[in-house]
């Protein structure tokens, strides 16, 4: 049992289990307020837009409730998170971008006689001894 226990807490000291711990309670967080949103915000105004209160909408099937209205803000809350995680990761990216490279300029080429490699610099091939064009 005490190598299990000391197991458990070696992988729970780890980095990335701490991060995602992290991570998932920033995540409830930002979900709360952004049900907060879309319940006390956006479905008011979708409500007046259309005339119809999502919150209440549902349908009555065989004397059970179908709440379709919540699922539709369900959905809308997805899709203002998952936009709303777009765009914090690309604006990461952006953020982590490496400078793109620059080139070197060469410090060798090819002798056209022999095919061997030489400095840029040459005016005489040391392989066949040709004289070089500048």
């Amino acid at each position: 049992m005490g190598s299990f226990m000391k197991e458990f807490k070696e992988f729970a000291m780890k980095g990335n289990v701490m991060d995602l711990a992290v991570g998932m309670i920033i995540g409830a967080a930002f979900t709360a307020i952004i049900s907060a949103l879309v319940d006390n915000i956006l479905s008011p105004l979708i409500g007046l837009l259309i005339k119809v209160d999502f919150n209440d909408a549902a349908v009555n099937v065989a004397g059970v409730d179908i709440m379709y209205g919540a699922f539709i803000m369900a959905i809308i809350n997805f899709i203002i998170v998952a936009f709303v995680l777009f765009a914090m990761i690309k604006a990461m990216n952006k953020l982590r971008k490496e400078p793109e490279a620059v080139e070197e300029e060469p410090t060798t080429k090819v002798c056209p006689f022999c095919k061997s490699e030489i400095p840029i610099e040459a005016t005489r091939c040391p392989h066949c001894t040709s004289q070089l064009e500048e």
